[in-house]
């Protein structure tokens, strides 16, 4: 086995492990969202559109909690993500809020073609691009993926909160992408006490990366945004903002967290 087999699949055992602990946690509010509510925030909404009708593929999508609040905007959906434990969870998750979708187990990085030329949206979103060593193969992908004239929307933690160690006391890691990461994962961003403690493999990638690979896979660019803040309390010594989400204590209006962007297949 490859280093790069190995890393994958100790990445898919570490998200099967944290898939048990997300679905009780407070964090994801499974309770909550078999009640209705939805877990897409205004940055991915305004950039996505009516999607009533729409074919959307959501690739890395976890236990499917955004795959599905998609249908229930009326797109007909299908979500695709490494971790089988996650893809079993969708399905159920699917099953008891009564939503038709299909979801997939596999890797963003490897062709599948039942897919290809089969969406009108394709969409990704926080905290998804830092587990692919590398954005060739996720670009041409997604363009293959896509209709002519389809969209990709994407929404996703800014590499430069990627830097700093995990208290962001220090910068820790190259903007660039120059080292895979290896960690031991303690808890996880969801419930810092979930008994989880399995190994990581992980690897920032600059915005020169994202939009120049999206670009050569013959995708066009129509809207890129930078936010200062985060929709998710997924960090270590955040405070909260008026608008409800978070920035890190000290570097308040400093520090980019978020961007997203929307282009389309040529």
């Amino acid at each position: 086995m490859s280093a790069y087999e190995s890393a994958i699949e100790a990445n898919r055992a570490l998200w099967n492990a944290r898939t048990e602990a997300h679905w009780n946690s407070a964090f994801y509010d499974v309770e909550g969202f078999l009640q209705g509510k939805g877990t897409l925030n205004r940055i991915e909404l305004d950039l996505l559109g009516d999607v009533r009708g729409k074919d959307v593929l959501h690739l890395q999508c976890h236990f499917g909690q955004d795959t599905l609040s998609l249908a229930r905007l009326g797109a007909r959906v299908t979500g695709l993500d490494l971790s089988d434990g996650s893809i079993a969870k969708a399905q159920q998750l699917a099953t008891q809020c009564g939503l038709p979708a299909r979801f997939i187990t596999g890797n963003v990085l490897e062709r599948q073609p039942a897919l290809e030329h089969a969406f009108d949206v394709v969409f990704s979103s926080y905290g998804t691009i830092g587990w692919l060593p590398v954005l060739d193969g996720w670009a041409r992908n997604i363009a293959a993926y896509l209709k002519p004239g389809g969209l990709f929307v994407f929404a996703e933690f800014h590499p430069a909160v990627w830097m700093f160690n995990n208290d962001f006391t220090a910068v820790a890691y190259s903007w660039f992408n120059r080292e895979t990461i290896e960690e031991l994962e303690t808890g996880s961003y969801a419930d810092r006490q979930a008994s989880v403690k399995l190994p990581s493999f992980s690897w920032n990638h600059p915005l020169s990366d994202v939009l120049q690979n999206l670009l050569d896979a013959g995708l066009r660019l129509e809207v890129f945004r930078e936010f200062d803040r985060s929709p998710y309390d997924c960090f270590r010594h955040t405070v909260p903002t008026p608008d409800g989400q978070f920035m890190i204590r000290g570097m308040e209006g400093k520090l980019p967290m978020v961007y997203a962007l929307r282009a389309v297949r040529t």
